[in-house]
C-alpha cells in the first residue's frame, strides 16, 4: 500500500473516530442535558439582536428568539445554534495532520468564525422575515444552512494549507 493511500486511510479513520466521539459527547450527553445548547442559542440571539439594534433596526432578543415589530421573529433551536457545526470543524482539524500549537490557535479562531457566521445568518433571517418574507423559507431551508458547510470547508482548506505539517519532500532542488 502506497504512503499516500495509508495517509488518506489514517485521515479517514481519524475523522470517523472524531465523529464517533462527537456523537457520544453531543447526542448522548450534551444534547439531553441541554444547558450548552440553551446558553449558545441565547447568546447567539442576544448578539444578533444587539447587532440589529446597532444597525438601526428596532430589534430585541428574548431567550432564544430575535424579533422586530410586525414579525414573529427567529427562534434559535438546538440544531441551529452552530454547536454541531463547531463539532464538525474541530473534528476535521484534529483529524488532519498539523502542528500542535497551530492547531491550538486555529481551533478557537475557527469557532469564532463559525459563531460569527451563525450570528450573520440569524440577522439575515430576521431581516428577510421583516422585509422579504417570501425569501425566508428558502433561505432558512437551504441557502443559509449551506453557508455553514462552505465556511467549515474554507476553514479546513486554510488549515490544510497553513496549519499542517510541511511535506517531507521538497520540490526545491538540492544544493550543489
Amino acid at each position: 500500500m502506497s504512503r499516500s493511500v495509508r495517509s488518506a486511510l489514517r485521515f479517514l479513520a481519524k475523522v470517523l473516530a472524531a465523529y464517533v466521539a462527537w456523537y457520544v459527547i453531543y447526542d448522548l450527553w450534551l444534547l439531553p442535558d441541554g444547558r450548552l445548547d440553551a446558553w449558545l442559542s441565547q447568546h447567539v440571539a442576544g448578539v444578533s439582536g444587539t447587532l440589529l439594534s446597532g444597525l438601526g433596526h428596532d430589534a430585541s432578543a428574548l431567550g432564544r428568539s430575535v424579533t422586530m415589530p410586525g414579525i414573529s421573529g427567529v427562534r434559535i433551536a438546538d440544531g441551529c445554534n452552530g454547536l454541531a457545526t463547531i463539532g464538525l470543524f474541530v473534528g476535521f482539524v484534529v483529524a488532519y495532520p498539523g502542528r500542535f500549537w497551530r492547531r491550538l490557535a486555529f481551533i478557537p479562531l475557527g469557532i469564532l468564525v463559525i459563531y460569527a457566521t451563525n450570528v450573520g445568518r440569524v440577522v439575515v433571517m430576521v431581516l428577510a422575515q421583516k422585509y422579504w418574507p417570501a425569501a425566508f423559507d428558502p433561505l432558512h431551508g437551504f441557502g443559509l444552512t449551506t453557508i455553514f458547510y462552505v465556511v467549515v470547508f474554507g476553514l479546513w482548506v486554510v488549515w490544510a494549507n497553513y496549519g499542517g505539517v510541511p511535506s517531507s519532500g521538497s520540490s526545491a532542488p538540492a544544493p550543489a
